[in-house]
């Protein structure tokens, strides 16, 4: 077979150009040719192609010479251009894993030549082994065969190079024996590869965690052995036995990018013994058993039954909503429905934005208003008059309750619902509070923009107000516009260009509230990108410190995570086992805790190993002093769960310290960097 697969080639070469005659012309050759093809096919003129077929065959054309690159690039052993083309194609546009006439595969002559970044590179983008090699005999026929086939054609083009008088087809000849040579030492050094090569040892640091009540995690790392071929896949094995006899399970691990495995389905309160093995083209190396040794499925709650704190939480709101809803049906307020020609003339898109007609306002007057901020990447969307879209709520309002701002925060998570709680608010006005009224006119303002805009959803309310000397408040929402449709008659404008464009009508130190949004608007714009980030997965120590004022209670976040407390990262895990929460119990029940036995390989003692180092981060990251960190103490009520993939353990300063009273020394000033969000604020930004 494998003579016939040679003779095919040999003919595949006759009627194609000679090969390259050495590394270097290889090397020349293969980057030529891929920097023509490295032009978008579809860059062509669509008027010169005859038709769909012919753009077809282009496109394999294309995607055919990046496959031989890619080969030619393995074989010189060039990271950069194996990186470069697995960057720029997919597996499937490379034929990552389809093998060439000699039934080889690009991770094949990556292993076999223990080229281990570029076998890394190739691993991490899906390649395999071939499939032709079954077993260790088969793999060194396979060698045996490629070495003496190519050595025989050697000895071929050297005797006819030999023999003939130097003429044009003598010139071919001596280069086809070049690149036959260059081919023989390859497939002799991928035969030496192999036949020193050995197994791998045993995976290192392979951990063992609870990740529910049916399941558990296992991560790993590498062997450290650097004389053995490529890992190019692992097994985890598990059982109830320390001996693994009977085994219950197996499962083999061939997506290197994460060198970790969750075993699902276990019975909780059941010990499972896991060990790890690597296996290279040598085969399966010996298992490493995991530590702690076994692992019991189990969860915190667990360990006195307690029932998630949210569950059904969302759906009780929801019906208790519709109720609300149902109940004041028969008062819709007529007066308030839309004409039918202003209903007609919203337009769905923001070209109405610079409508002549609209209502937005060039300047503030003594009193209360709402302003939106719709923003692409660098760009701010502005009025027919280049101004920031603003809408009066109040003209007779000068002082702004803090009340009334976080009503209207929690408006802001009803966008959709606003003609109806106009509706509901007119029907209770009977008693003419001046609360009612000015929330009233904030639901009208809401409708107004909504309706100049055409478009329902305003974004996300900034955590406080803007506020001038001269009386005027500006209530600011943020909205990213990521769409790449394009508006009719609506002005994208640099925000710089803003900034630097628009005529102050102030003085530098008494700016008024539109100045002063516009100076800040990089600030604010970067506020409503963190604060809508989200954490990875795992298990995190947060820092719960708050301040009071005289209308409001305020809490400690990061600058770079508003929506999240003060933290640190205790480890990917989010899950806290039933033995890991009893610990914690104990610990904080006694008056001088005493560390897990430090020879024990348990989940307890690694706990304890985790928390001492996040404890040490959380305190360098708010600035306390190391050593007054003894009179904090954690959280131990419960766990706080975001959605199943993260949770919190909390630690809190000394009951005294928790929230520091106004005029309060504050002992613990963390560095730049934080912010004090008024508590409801962040409640809002932690459920979004």
């Amino acid at each position: 077979k494998m003579t016939q697969q040679m003779r095919d080639l040999q003919l595949a070469q006759a009627r194609k150009p000679p090969g390259p005659s050495s590394p270097n012309a290889a090397k020349r050759l293969y980057r030529n040719l891929s920097g023509k093809f490295r032009v978008n096919y579809t860059s062509f003129d669509e008027g010169s192609l005859a038709g769909r077929g012919e753009k077809e065959k282009l496109r394999k054309s294309y995607l055919f010479q990046s496959n031989a690159a890619l080969f030619e690039a393995v074989e010189l052993q060039d990271l950069d251009r194996v990186q470069e083309l697995l960057k720029q194609y997919s597996p499937e546009e490379l034929d990552l894993n389809t093998p060439n006439s000699e039934g080889l595969l690009p991770l094949d002559i990556a292993i076999m030549t223990n080229n281990a970044p570029i076998a890394r590179a190739l691993l991490q983008a899906g390649a395999k082994e071939s499939p032709h090699f079954v077993s260790l005999e088969s793999r060194s026929l396979h060698l045996s065969t490629l070495v003496r086939e190519a050595e025989q054609r050697v000895n071929e083009l050297t005797a006819q190079v030999v023999n003939e008088a130097p003429n044009a087809d003598c010139s071919e000849k001596e280069k086809q024996l070049r690149a036959w040579e260059w081919r023989y030492r390859l497939y002799k050094r991928m035969k030496a590869g192999f036949e020193h090569a050995r197994v791998p040892d045993a995976p290192t640091n392979v951990h063992l965690s609870v990740a529910s009540s049916s399941s558990v995690q296992v991560t790993f790392w590498e062997p450290l052995s650097i004389n053995s071929a490529v890992v190019t896949k692992y097994k985890v094995e598990w059982s109830c036995s320390p001996t693994f006899s009977p085994l219950l399970g197996e499962a083999v691990i061939d997506k290197l990018k994460n060198l970790h495995f969750t075993i699902r389905g276990l019975v909780s309160g059941t010990a499972y013994y896991v060990q790890v093995s690597a296996y290279n083209m040598k085969g399966w190396g010996p298992p490493q058993a995991s530590v702690p040794p076994f692992a019991i499925p189990s969860n915190w709650r667990e360990y006195d039954g307690r029932a998630p704190r949210r569950r059904g939480q969302a759906e009780a709101l929801d019906h208790l909503l519709g109720q609300v809803k149902t109940v004041h049906q028969h008062c819709v307020c007529h007066g308030l429905q839309e004409p039918e020609s202003r209903k007609h003339s919203v337009s769905k898109s923001l070209k109405h934005l610079f409508h002549p007609g609209s209502k937005f306002l060039k300047t503030l007057k003594r009193g209360l208003y709402l302003t939106a901020i719709f923003y692409k990447d660098d760009n701010i969307l502005v009025t027919h008059e280049d101004q920031i879209p603003v809408v009066e709520i109040d003209d007779t309002y000068s002082c702004l309750l803090m009340q009334d701002f976080l009503w209207f925060t929690k408006v802001s998570c009803m966008w959709d619902e606003i003609l109806w709680l106009r509706q509901c608010v007119t029907v209770s006005q009977s008693s003419c509070s001046c609360i009612l009224q000015t929330r009233f006119k904030m639901l009208l303002a809401i409708s107004q923009m909504q309706g100049l805009l055409g478009i329902q959803d305003l974004g996300q309310v900034f955590f406080e107000p803007v506020k001038d000397k001269q009386g005027n408040i500006l209530i600011v929402t943020l909205k990213e516009v990521k769409t790449n449709q394009t508006f009719e008659s609506v002005r994208w404008v640099p925000i710089c260009k803003l900034q630097t464009s628009r005529k102050s009508v102030s003085s530098l130190e008494e700016p008024t509230a539109l100045d002063t949004l516009l100076i800040s608007i990089q600030d604010k714009l970067a506020y409503h990108q963190q604060s809508s980030h989200a954490l990875s997965p795992g298990l995190y120590l947060g820092y719960l410190k708050l301040c009071s004022a005289v209308d409001q209670i305020r809490v400690l976040v990061p600058e770079q995570l508003p929506n999240i407390l003060c933290h640190v990262k205790i480890r990917s895990n989010p899950n806290i086992s039933r033995e890991e929460w009893e610990w914690l119990q104990k610990m904080a029940s006694v008056e001088e805790p005493v560390p897990a036995e430090t020879e024990a390989e348990t989940s307890q003692n690694h706990l304890f190993q985790e928390l001492q180092v996040a404890i040490k981060e959380l305190m360098t990251l708010v600035n306390i002093p190391l050593q007054e960190a003894k009179d904090f103490r954690l959280y131990s009520q419960e766990v706080l769960d975001f959605g199943g993939q993260v949770s919190f353990l909390l630690l809190l300063p000394p009951s005294d310290d928790v929230c520091t009273a106004p005029g309060q020394n504050n002992p613990y000033t963390p560095r730049s960097g934080f912010l004090t969000l008024p508590l409801q604020i962040f409640e809002l930004g932690e459920e979004r």
